[in-house]
């Protein structure tokens, strides 16, 4: 039987960082591919202990159906972390708990997107987001990024397409580029898109992750006038498993965003909403993040350092100051997809750099490396093999 797929899905593509988890069955590979925390950093015996407890006083709670909006002690802490401890929330805003960060993206593309409106994104940018926009409609039009969009430039992009819902940034440790968006960038970013009324989309999952450097607030922070939509997660802190983010934006978004909310999954899980509430109230989640920190900060420099020793010094890469990535890029614009093969077949898995093109169809000379899932001894063993797969395309 032939099937007649809907218009925005016949033409998505499978993520191509889900599709390379599929050949990493063999043990023998090491994988640099995926975006995983590392499993060191959760802090299993106290989520154990919070569970056991849950359980044991409020399990029917844990077990029930609650409010779209989220679970209301944790919304509260949230809010109240956010607005202490970062200077996010204004008059006008609210907060809402979705299933990870990724359901904040989709239902702001959900809410804000009709067929034909488009959505400007620093290229390249976060798979997971183009899908959402694309899934809802929107086309991606593509600014280039070295530390941010260039203020002109997005500029340009917003005048050129008036068709533009939101501008979708990643200031933070940026996922695919590790970079870091400078301040003064960040406002200039904020007056065009205050100036042309077009709203921001903060997705800031990494920004706790910061290992060396200073922090740099957030564009939310800044926000007066109610056009930046913030959105974190618990996934990168706690667990991603647990599927825990939050979305803090002006009400009159938020409201339309949990009516999507009610129809997709009516609410995130309860128990794992109690287990976050639990764990940032009554345990010190500052001295885990700071633990965590420490774990990125080692497996980055030795990742660096590896690299600058063994890789050819015509490629570059950056040197993030916090997150989970590195972003390498081959001289002279080489299309990245013969490294990546010739890398898979010398059993070392990285992404390449089309997967996160806003034009799907755009070549990329570059490619990411992720460092928080593997250990010292496959960190030293990958980019050694990476190197010479490197050289071999190059020669």
């Amino acid at each position: 039987m032939e099937y007649n797929i809907s218009e925005k899905m016949k033409n998505l593509k499978p993520s191509a960082i889900r599709e390379i988890f599929k050949s990493l069955s063999d043990p023998s590979i090491i994988s640099f591919s995926g975006g995983n925390p590392a499993p060191e950093t959760f802090p299993i015996d106290e989520i154990a202990a919070i569970s056991a407890d849950i359980y044991a006083k409020d399990g029917a709670a844990a077990l029930q159906y609650n409010i779209s909006e989220g679970y209301p002690p944790l919304r509260e802490a949230v809010e109240t972390r956010l607005r202490d401890k970062f200077g996010i929330g204004g008059e006008g805003d609210s907060l809402i708990i979705v299933s990870g960060g990724s359901q904040g993206i989709e239902l702001a593309a959900k809410v804000l997107c009709n067929d034909g409106d488009a959505v400007i994104c620093e290229d390249p940018t976060f798979i997971g987001a183009l899908n959402a926009f694309r899934t809802n409609g929107a086309k991606t039009i593509g600014v280039p990024a070295a530390g941010g969009i260039d203020p002109d430039a997005l500029e340009a992009a917003i005048i050129a397409h008036p068709e533009a819902k939101m501008v979708y940034l990643i200031p933070n440790f940026h996922n695919p580029m590790g970079t870091t968006m400078p301040f003064e960038k960040r406002v200039a970013i904020y007056e065009i898109c205050k100036k042309h009324s077009i709203l921001i989309f903060e997705d800031n999952p990494y920004g706790e992750l910061r290992f060396a450097g200073e922090d740099v607030p957030s564009i939310k922070s800044i926000d007066k006038d109610g056009i930046v939509i913030y959105c974190s997660t618990f996934s990168k802190i706690l667990s991603a498993g647990m599927r825990v983010g939050y979305v803090c934006a002006p009400s009159a978004l938020t409201q339309k965003m949990v009516v999507c909310k009610q129809v997709e999954d009516v609410h995130t899980n309860t128990f794992f909403q109690m287990v976050c509430h639990r764990y940032m109230t009554e345990l010190d989640m500052d001295a885990h993040i700071r633990s965590i920190r420490e774990i990125y900060r080692h497996k980055c420099s030795l990742m660096l350092s590896c690299l600058d020793d063994m890789m050819p010094k015509s490629v570059t890469y950056t040197r993030p100051e916090g997150g989970l990535f590195i972003w390498c890029t081959l001289p002279d614009n080489i299309p990245c997809d013969g490294v990546v093969k010739a890398a898979l077949e010398r059993k070392v898995a990285v992404v390449p750099g089309t997967a996160f093109n806003c034009d799907e169809h755009a070549p990329s000379p570059s490619f990411r490396l992720n460092y928080s899932m593997p250990s010292d001894d496959q960190i030293k063993r990958g980019v050694e093999a990476l190197s010479d797969a490197v050289r071999a395309v190059l020669k």
